[in-house]
C-alpha cells in the first residue's frame, strides 16, 4: 500500500465579480432611490460576498454621514436659538 501525500483540497470560492457587473453596479448607484434599495438587496440578499461587503460598507458610510449631518443641524439650530432673545 502506497502512502498518499497529505494534499489539502482546494475549495472553490465564489467567482470574482466581473467588470461588467461592477459597471452595472456603479451605474445603479447613480440612480436616486434605486441605489438605496439595491444596497439593501446586495447587503442582505444572496449576493456575491464581495458585492455584499461593498454594500454593507456603503450603507455604514451613509449612516455615519446621516448622523454627522443631524449633529451639525442640531448644533446649528442650537446656536441660532441661543442668539435670539425669547
Amino acid at each position: 500500500m502506497q502512502a498518499v501525500p497529505n494534499q489539502a483540497l482546494h475549495k472553490a470560492g465564489p467567482k470574482p465579480v466581473s467588470f461588467g457587473s461592477w459597471m452595472l453596479t456603479l451605474f445603479l448607484m447613480m440612480i436616486p432611490i434605486v441605489n438605496i434599495i439595491m444596497l439593501f438587496v446586495w447587503a442582505f440578499g444572496d449576493s456575491n460576498p464581495s458585492k455584499a461587503n461593498y454594500a454593507k460598507a456603503a450603507l455604514l458610510w451613509a449612516a455615519i454621514g446621516i448622523v454627522i449631518y443631524i449633529l451639525i443641524m442640531v448644533l446649528g439650530l442650537t446656536a441660532v436659538l441661543s442668539e435670539t432673545n425669547y
